[in-house]
């Protein structure tokens, strides 16, 4: 049986339009791609193997596209002010977006906003699922990683915020970013932020499992699908590579890159800002502000492919190739629909003469200009 075929999908803002390309991983080839407004950062997003998601920097709304038609941009979805981070669930089920220092929840099937949970006081940074969808957590300017239940989130009360499952505070600078392993709520999680430091974390306890010190701000991370390993992308174009099953093990560590022989990617000039690990664990995708994407063989530590992008790249990551992507006839299995501005299905705010959004939670209404 062949292997099922991996595609990067890597994203840039540069000009009046924003560059999506896509190509098949290991042969190199390019693949149609995606174009139409500026991508922010973190804000690209692929929803149910059939949309692709994209958040606009700068911009009050998200990018949608159809897999299967790939320079026409297919719908905008209106959010109440810039989105600064974007991502979907695995089940395809929900889709999340930062603006500002609130995290909203849609529902995709009928674009109802189900949540706006405001529990950060800053801007959020970041945005990620568990692999079962049972789990979110979001990382932001202030410092902050929550976790979050979905299932508390969902059955909470609309006039109430629910409390996040963890609050972790162990950074002392803004997160640059976040990702999780594989067991839904029984994963690890990896944090990593400018105050020079990567995290490990245990959803299910909320522990704090390892924390590893570098000698620069860290702006991205990633585990290989073993989680033998911890890929850290560093403000200087450095990407380390830290040993999770190191013996002794010791919660606090120090990376000297001197002394740590074969485990250092070089190659970028300029702050590297996304990670992704192929599924068979033997290749690792960087992307960065020097306006390249790197592919790396990840045992010798040799870049074995660069794309060169018109600006810096904001998202760069490795997925298995849905279907659509190359079946020029196929069509979406669920139309994505309009998502709503509101909560729970009350009174849009469209009426004639009323200006911005309005939101309302429970009794209480607020209109955003």
């Amino acid at each position: 049986m062949a292997a099922p075929m991996e595609v990067a999908l890597v994203s840039d803002a540069a000009g009046p339009l924003c560059n999506c390309s896509v190509w098949e991983l290991h042969s190199g080839s390019a693949l149609p791609g995606y174009r139409g407004g500026n991508s922010g950062p973190r804000g690209l997003a692929l929803l149910g193997g059939e949309h692709l998601l994209g958040a606009q920097l700068g911009k009050s709304y998200i990018n949608v596209w159809e897999l299967q038609r790939k320079d026409q941009l297919q719908q905008k979805i209106i959010c109440p002010g810039p989105v600064t981070c974007l991502t979907a669930s695995p089940n395809g089920l929900y889709v999340l977006a930062g603006v500002a220092e609130s995290i909203y929840l849609w529902e995709v099937s009928n674009g109802n906003l189900l949540a706006i949970l405001n529990r950060h006081y800053q801007d959020l940074t970041c945005l990620c699922f568990t692999d079962d969808s049972s789990h979110f957590l979001s990382g932001a300017k202030d410092c902050l990683a929550l976790v979050w239940n979905l299932y508390n989130v969902l059955q909470a009360e609309p006039s109430q915020i629910p409390d996040p499952r963890h609050i972790w505070s162990r950074h002392s600078l803004p997160i640059t970013d976040l990702c999780c392993g594989f067991g839904g709520p029984l994963a690890r999680a990896a944090t990593a932020s400018l105050d020079q430091t990567a995290k490990l974390w245990e959803i299910s306890s909320g522990e704090l499992l390892l924390s590893v010190l570098f000698d620069v701000g860290i702006m991205a991370v990633t585990l290989d699908l073993s989680e033998y390993h911890m890929f850290c992308g560093g403000m200087d174009g450095s990407i380390f590579q830290v040993d999770l099953c190191a013996w002794p093990v010791q919660r606090d560590r120090t990376f000297q890159t001197e002394r740590e022989n074969g485990k250092v990617f070089k190659g970028h000039r300029n702050q590297v800002t996304c990670l992704s690990v192929s599924t068979d664990g033997s290749l690792l995708l960087s992307g960065s502000h020097d306006e390249t994407v790197r592919l790396w063989d990840i045992q010798s530590k040799q870049c074995l492919k660069t794309m060169n992008h018109k600006g810096p790249v904001t998202n760069a990551f490795i997925v298995l190739a849905p279907a659509n992507m190359i079946n020029p006839d196929g069509k979406p299995s669920v139309p994505l629909p309009k998502f709503s501005r509101h909560l729970h299905g009350t009174e849009s705010s469209d009426e004639p003469g009323t200006e911005g959004v309005t939101l309302r939670l429970g009794l209480h209404q607020q209109v955003l200009g």
